[in-house]
């Protein structure tokens, strides 16, 4: 926050135009920085880049350290000859993400990269990967993982054979042996998602363009987290979680969102100084400039649901470990730029967690015109220390939500603004810019002025979300000066 009023965008990487079916660390994005940079955007905020899991989604990843190698580049696997020009062929539609198409058609081809590069890799090659390997503690195990559920069909962890679900030595020994193959190319996409996503970082630093990423504060059942560190979830003697994550009875669904993560059992966590949040945070603080931490309120209390339930109704408010985590993250780490999602219901007890640790909070354009003046999302009520956005990857296009008011509201709206908009989508952008919070970010398909079928996300719907993609023509000519002018007007550059 310490550099003064900006403005950013937010985008996903895999909502990225090109021809390989999702967007990737490439040519196309290196574009895209390049628009930020001469439109006068200096942020650019992406989801988690951990590798999806359940229904793809970024939110829900089947390790919190590892990298999407979907987003890997192939033109780069040609260019360094692990791939041929031929190989990488396009043959299904690229306009959206088609996962069920993509991710065989992807990982057939990174798993002949990689067979590739050990069977013909030059030694200096060679050398950066198993420097690779010998630095990233939590590789081997995710390595292992993966290759464990390709080996059985992709069945979670706990449905493994005994031995290897409860990590029994001997077991993981003679699997690490008999699946070296498939854990070599595990590692192998590992050591090219980060050299790549380190080309981005270093050509966004060019630009003088900060990233800021996404950590969400609870992991997947199903992932090497929980698999490796059983003692620091609240699970049963099989692996089962006792009571899972989500949230009650909000805006986005009448019955809450039952996520169904594993909760903490923060006292073991404690008791050994919080050491998988620390390494997880210094990996965060590696690879971003700034850092979201979803569902803020987490950590000071989680709606905690029965692991049997089938909504998150009956769940109850069960407290976390608030300031002593981080004050512990602190000591170890130093003063971190943290941001906290502290959107919902948010009690004074979680504002007084945010500021202890002078973290800014969000300010949703969207939520503000539905109640009396004293909303907190209406700008006259925004503080500095804050983020404002017009919506976030889980809101409607604003487009597509201005639609879907009532016309007493969208009154009600542009009576606040004090002027009759003929744009409405612009005119929200505007009056962000004009609010007092340090950053301004707005959503990619907002500055496009999509509708509804570019939403990013529906939550409490599992399928069908994460698939959105943006086409270069749909980059119209002039919007790089009309919105350089709007940010030197409003101070944001």
């Amino acid at each position: 926050m310490a550099n003064g009023r900006r403005a950013g965008l937010l985008l996903h990487p895999t909502s990225l135009p090109g021809t390989g079916g999702i967007g990737v660390l490439g040519h196309e994005l290196h574009q895209f920085l390049s628009f930020l940079s001469k439109s006068g955007f200096s942020l650019w905020q992406v989801l988690p880049l951990t590798p999806p899991a359940a229904g793809n989604s970024p939110y829900s990843a089947y390790s919190t350290f590892a990298g999407n190698h979907l987003l890997i580049d192939l033109e780069q696997l040609v260019e360094e000859g692990d791939l041929q020009k031929q190989d990488i062929h396009n043959g299904f539609p690229s306009d959206f993400v088609d996962f069920d198409l993509l991710i065989p058609w992807k990982e057939a081809l990174l798993v002949q990269a990689a067979n590739n590069f050990f069977s013909y890799g030059h030694t200096e090659r060679l050398e950066e990967f198993w420097q690779f390997c010998d630095t990233r503690y939590w590789l081997h195990d995710y390595a292992l993982f993966r290759a464990l559920k390709l080996h059985y069909k992709n069945k979670p962890w706990y449905r493994w054979p005994t031995d290897l679900a409860m990590r029994n030595p001997v077991a993981v020994e003679n699997a690490s042996v008999n699946l070296g193959t498939a854990i070599g190319v595990e590692k192998y996409k590992q050591w090219q998602f980060f050299r790549q996503w380190k080309r981005i970082k270093s050509a966004a630093q060019e630009l003088e363009i900060a990233i800021i990423g996404d950590l969400p504060i609870f992991v997947a059942h199903d992932s090497v987290d929980v698999w490796c560190n059983r003692e620091q979830f609240l699970l049963d003697s099989s692996g089962k979680p006792t009571v899972v994550a989500g949230v009650p009875p909000d805006y986005f669904s009448a019955t809450g969102q039952l996520w169904g993560n594993p909760l903490y059992n923060w006292e073991a966590m404690a008791a050994n100084g919080y050491s998988w949040w620390i390494a997880r945070f210094r990996l965060m603080v590696e690879l971003f400039d700034t850092v979201r931490i979803d569902h803020f309120r987490g950590f000071d209390a989680a709606w905690q649901i029965p692991g049997t339930a089938k909504t998150a109704i009956k769940g109850s408010w069960v407290p976390g470990p608030g300031a002593h985590f981080f004050e512990a993250i602190r000591a170890n780490l130093g003063n971190l730029p943290f941001i906290a999602e502290d959107l919902g219901v948010i009690t004074p007890e979680v504002e007084k967690l945010r500021d202890q640790f002078n973290m800014p909070g969000m300010k949703i354009l969207q939520f503000a015109f539905d109640s009396d003046p004293s909303n907190p999302y209406l700008p006259h009520n925004h503080i500095p220390n804050s983020i404002v956005y017009t919506g976030t990857h889980d809101n409607d296009t604003t487009r597509g939500w201005f639609e879907s008011l009532s016309p007493k509201i969208q009154k009600k709206m542009y009576n606040y603004m004090g002027f009759n908009g003929v744009n409405p989508v612009e005119d929200l952008i505007r009056l962000a810019m004009m609010s007092v919070s340090v950053y301004a970010i707005f959503p990619m398909q907002d500055l496009l002025g999509l509708p509804a079928e570019a939403r990013m996300n529906r939550p409490g719907v599992a399928m069908g979300n994460w698939n959105w993609r943006y086409r270069k023509e749909q980059i119209r000519e002039g919007l790089e000066k009309q919105y350089s002018k709007l940010l030197k007007l409003y101070g944001r550059v």
